[in-house]
């Protein structure tokens, strides 16, 4: 089911500059899209502007591969349903960086290519802080983040762009963009077909 962020969060540069407390940011999309890369580039300014940050990548949240690959390992439903620990992402993320939480967050659970735990130690994000979760598939499933960025590919160009070894997620992102429509409610649309001119898409408009 389609989560629409509640009206007071869709303006993301009024909720950054008046919210005292800490702020959960989605940057959603594929990663033909570089939605990491993009992430990692708020990082600087952000705290420039005074904000403590920390950058979250969800591969760094993918469940143990027994789940992730019980159905092989490129099932496309498998890698839109099940390959991202959720649970362990708001438990460890997102809820301790709500209004009233701890504020001590863990920057990773799994490292999926040792397929273990990462052993990461938890950080404090102050109030004021900023915590920019990066990733696929990101939006629609409930997850509570206070501002949504999203980067969108035309069919084309996530085909053009996605690696020859990943083309076999091609049909979860097709069905992320049927099912869950996330430009439609994002607070931020970017059209990110020409890495070099990433394009802001205006809310009503085309861009």
């Amino acid at each position: 089911m389609i989560q629409r962020p509640p009206e007071s969060t869709r303006s993301p540069a009024t909720t950054l500059c008046s919210s005292p407390g800490r702020l959960r940011v989605a940057v959603d999309g594929a990663p033909a899209a570089g939605v990491d890369e993009l992430a990692a580039a708020l990082v600087d300014p952000l705290r420039a502007q005074g904000h403590p940050v920390l950058h979250v990548r969800a591969t760094d949240f993918l469940r143990p591969a027994s789940l992730r690959f019980e159905l092989g390992r490129t099932n496309p439903d498998s890698f839109y349903e099940a390959w991202v620990d959720e649970a362990g992402l708001r438990r460890e993320v997102l809820d301790p960086a709500a209004s009233g939480g701890s504020g001590r967050l863990l920057p990773s659970l799994w490292d999926a290519d040792a397929d273990r735990a990462s052993r990461a130690r938890y950080v404090d994000l102050a109030p004021g802080g900023v915590v920019l979760v990066s990733g696929s598939l990101l939006l629609g499933g409930g997850l509570p983040f206070d501002v949504t960025v999203h980067l969108e590919l035309s069919p084309a160009a996530l085909r053009r762009r996605t690696e020859p070894a990943q083309q076999w997620a091609l049909p979860a992102f097709d069905r992320y963009a049927e099912e869950v429509v996330p430009a439609s409610f994002a607070d931020v649309v970017v059209r990110a077909d020409d890495p070099r001119r990433p394009a802001l898409v205006e809310p009503g408009g085309n861009d």
